[in-house]
């Protein structure tokens, strides 16, 4: 496998440090609003890069930190008349439950910033010791100009750095391109030996990915625009800290743009996940997303959505057919087929997920074709790669609901049986009537009333119906074969 690494600027073969384990870090949201596309691009991006490597059989530990600690956090809470603790916890559930509508996994390490404080606060020391650090007044400032390979990640020169750079400007600096390590706050801070404040950005990630996956790991995430200060600055501080290197693969995603401009709060330009997923599912979302390549920009635009929508369509229409005609219980092992190996070769080439949507949208002819032809045993292979496929890709391959009317049709065969009705629930229609008896029998479980509980799946069954229970609740839908 083979990864563009931002540091070096070519495409590297991939190598662990430790044969078949994977250390990886991305940098995580600052939860003071609502997240965007951007976000999406972001995360879906690393989610496909962490779906993919344990495809290949890697033992990953994926770190995504939270920042719940930051200015922008403090600047809401005075906005709303409310705390920082408030702000911080309402956002991230709101954040996380994106991710979740989004498929995009949790990471197996989702630390906050708030709990690593002691973590910082003994890097922050260390690089006083060595002379790396200087406290001014309660405020303490990493000496960038100390360390010699400042610039190396974002490939630009001390001097133009100063001259361009957004940086921190102080009068009590020694330096103007020092950045802040930890900053006076007698408010909202934490005790330290540099007396109350919170930490600077940059620390917060190098205190956690070291914590949590240690001094040196495999692969260091995030977008393009955290190259410079914020990976900058981690390597600074994590390098002259630790004695070692601190990241062997930087990665970086490019930008959703609007009109060419980078979707941003900061230009108001953005749109949240909320809003899309209002107007397009999330497998329409994460399509649009891997149609590009993630170092590239993606052109925000109705039209593209429009074709990515119906390129799921395509996908989604073909994978329930063929599902539909087999039995995907008894389905073949599919990792020799030269599908599998087209698709490997696609993402092993710096996960080139383009070229792998093709392998998948050619495996939705195929798949059309052996159900045409009544083919079961290429139905059955073509079945299998679309279900391998998607779930490699994040994709979640809906099963197809009963029309509305035919299930209403198939209640009037059982409805005399459902004693445990009211002529009111009896008045429902379709699929309202299928929430009001699943809400039934989770009752019924609860109350540990087994024979309610069978009596209503046992109807279920006999009209082709049955029910699936989950950490995230019962769902229902129709037997294979009906």
């Amino acid at each position: 496998m083979k990864l563009y690494n931002t540091f070096s600027d070519k495409i590297e073969e991939f190598t662990p440090i430790n044969e078949n384990k994977v250390t990886m870090y991305v940098c995580g949201p600052t939860v003071y609003d609502y997240p965007h596309l951007g976000h999406a691009r972001c995360y879906i991006t690393w989610d496909i890069l962490y779906r993919y490597l344990k495809f290949l059989g890697y033992d990953v530990k994926y770190c995504r930190n939270i920042t719940d600690v930051d200015d922008k956090i403090l600047k809401k809470a005075r906005e709303e008349k409310t705390t920082a603790e408030v702000v911080s916890k309402r956002y991230y559930e709101i954040f996380s439950e994106a991710m979740k509508k989004l498929n995009v996994l949790k990471p197996d390490i989702e630390p906050f910033a708030t709990k690593t404080i002691g973590e910082m606060i003994s890097i922050i020391k260390d690089l006083i010791k060595k002379d790396y650090a200087y406290e001014v007044n309660g405020d303490v400032y990493f000496r960038v100009k100390k360390f010699k390979d400042y610039g190396k990640l974002s490939k630009q020169p001390i001097d133009d750095l100063i001259a361009g750079a957004r940086v921190e400007t102080s009068d009590i600096k020694e330096d103007v391109l020092d950045f802040a390590l930890w900053k006076k706050d007698e408010e909202y801070g934490y005790p330290s030996p540099f007396g109350k404040g919170r930490p600077g950005w940059h620390i917060e990630c190098s205190a956690m990915s070291r914590k949590y996956l240690g001094k040196t790991i495999d692969i260091h995430a995030g977008g393009a625009d955290l190259i410079f200060p914020h990976h900058e600055n981690e390597i600074a501080q994590s390098e002259c800290a630790n004695g070692c290197k601190f990241v062997n693969y930087w990665l970086h995603n490019g930008f959703v743009t609007i009109n060419k401009e980078k979707m941003s709060k900061s230009l108001k330009n953005f749109v949240t996940i909320q809003d899309m997923l209002e107007n397009y599912d999330a497998n329409t979302v994460r399509l649009f997303i891997l149609t590009n390549h993630y170092r590239m920009p993606v052109e925000f635009s109705s039209q593209a959505l429009e074709g990515a929508k119906s390129g799921w369509k395509r996908i989604q229409t073909a994978a329930n057919s063929v599902i539909k005609f087999v039995n995907t219980q008894n389905l073949p092992d599919i990792m020799q087929t030269p599908e599998i190996k087209l698709f490997k070769e696609a993402m092993d080439n710096d996960l080139n997920t383009s070229k792998a949507l093709a392998v998948i949208f050619d495996c939705t002819l195929k798949a059309n074709k052996a159900v045409a032809d009544k083919n079961l045993q290429e139905a059955e292979k073509y079945a299998a790669l679309l279900i391998k496929l998607s779930d490699i890709m994040g994709f979640k391959i809906e099963k197809e609901k009963i029309d509305e009317t035919e299930l209403q049709n198939r209640f009037y065969t059982i409805i005399n049986d459902m004693d445990f009705l009211s002529d009111e629930d009896k008045k429902l229609k379709g699929y309202s009537l299928m929430e009001k008896i699943i809400e039934y029998r989770n009752k019924a479980r609860v109350e540990k009333n087994w024979t309610n509980a069978d009596k209503i799946r046992n109807l279920l069954d006999k009209i082709s119906i049955v029910l699936k229970d989950s950490k995230e609740g019962t769902i229902w839908e129709e037997k294979n074969g009906t």
